[in-house]
């Protein structure tokens, strides 16, 4: 991706800050979040966290750490770490231009991030490296359907939610925990197939 291109998709997402807001307020997606980030544990990373829609449900005994592109997105996150009392580090950083060293979180959390991603399949791969050979990564993403008539409308609407929000709607998560270097400990395909909840560690 053009650097002129990720600045333009750093804007979409600034713009979006309020609303992603509300949807923490009204903790949209609680029985799915509570489900999967309540395991977090010890020091924890947290990638393209946005404005935190995880927060309500992290134990508060983790250490996080939370990057983000977009300077409005953290501030709704700072805002919610303190209102949540979440230890909180947060970055100001594109996550796909970090290298963290090896083994260096007991958690990984990402939550509806691979649909940004140029390349997604080298993040879920600087995952395995981040994460301690003990320690595990938590998703919850969206990708391409299982039933073929959402099939064929998430990919007739997918150049339109690419250019309104920077959201690729068709990415294959099966295919690309497959291909990574992950291995997949748990995977729950909901919302007609849409919506993936994974349980991975190491390899």
């Amino acid at each position: 991706m053009r650097k002129l291109d990720k600045k333009k998709l750093i804007k979409k997402f600034d713009k979006q800050a309020d609303k992603y807001e509300k949807y923490l307020q009204k903790q949209q997606g609680k029985m799915f979040r509570s489900k999967m980030f309540s395991k977090a544990s010890g020091k924890t990373l947290e990638v393209a966290i946005g404005a935190g829609l995880n927060m309500p449900y992290y134990p508060k005994s983790i250490e996080l750490i939370g990057v983000d592109f977009s300077p409005e997105m953290l501030k709704k996150a700072r805002k919610a770490a303190e209102q949540y009392g979440i230890r909180a580090k947060l970055q100001l950083a594109d996550v796909e231009e970090l290298d963290f060293e090896e083994n260096t979180f007991d958690t990984i959390v990402s939550s509806g991030t691979l649909c940004t991603y140029q390349d997604p399949l080298h993040m879920l791969n600087q995952f395995q490296r981040w994460c301690k050979p003990d320690g595990q990564i938590l998703m919850i993403e969206h990708g391409i359907s299982q039933f073929r008539s959402i099939t064929w409308l998430q990919n007739r609407l997918n150049g339109l939610a690419k250019r309104a929000i920077g959201c690729n709607m068709n990415r294959d998560i099966q295919r690309l925990l497959k291909d990574s270097d992950l291995s997949i400990e748990k995977m729950d395909r909901i919302m007609l197939g849409s919506l993936y909840l994974i349980h991975a560690k190491p390899s």
